[in-house]
């Protein structure tokens, strides 16, 4: 395999009929760019395709994806970005097997917020809880 994604270069209905079965998840962002470069800085998330509306990017084998907030203005979500309501409360994106230390290193240079540094849980996971410029609390973990 050469390493290429032939998904980075199909139409958007292309694209859509390759996406695999099994959950999905598609944050709403004020900022598709900045939101990519975190996942992909902090996280180290691979870009598959994205613009400044929407992304598809992939972080240990898990496709997700982002769209910006005006790719749902007539969507009954547009409370979210109206202020109407809080965006990313009560979800924590659960990252399993990326290494929590790196990926708290990473976000303290990249000026995210740490809302908890690592720590080996009573569970057996060591993670941290690290929030992005969305609100999207992301919780990167390992066994310990």
């Amino acid at each position: 395999m050469d390493g290429h994604d032939d998904r980075a270069t199909m139409d958007a209905e292309q694209f859509g009929k390759r996406i695999p079965s099994g959950l999905g998840v598609n944050l709403l962002c004020r900022d598709v760019l900045s939101e990519t470069g975190f996942c992909r800085d902090v996280l180290g998330a691979r870009l598959i395709r994205g613009d400044e509306h929407f992304a598809a990017l992939e972080i240990l084998g898990s496709l997700f994806l982002l769209h910006a907030d005006h790719t749902y203005r007539d969507h009954e979500f547009r409370g979210v970005f109206e202020g109407e309501m809080i965006r990313g409360r009560g979800i924590e994106l659960r990252v399993y097997g990326l290494d929590p230390d790196s990926a708290e290193d990473r976000a303290g240079r990249a000026g995210a917020v740490v809302l908890s540094g690592s720590v080996d849980k009573p569970h057996g996971l060591r993670e941290c809880h690290i929030v992005d410029a969305e609100g999207y609390v992301w919780v990167p973990s390992v066994a310990c």
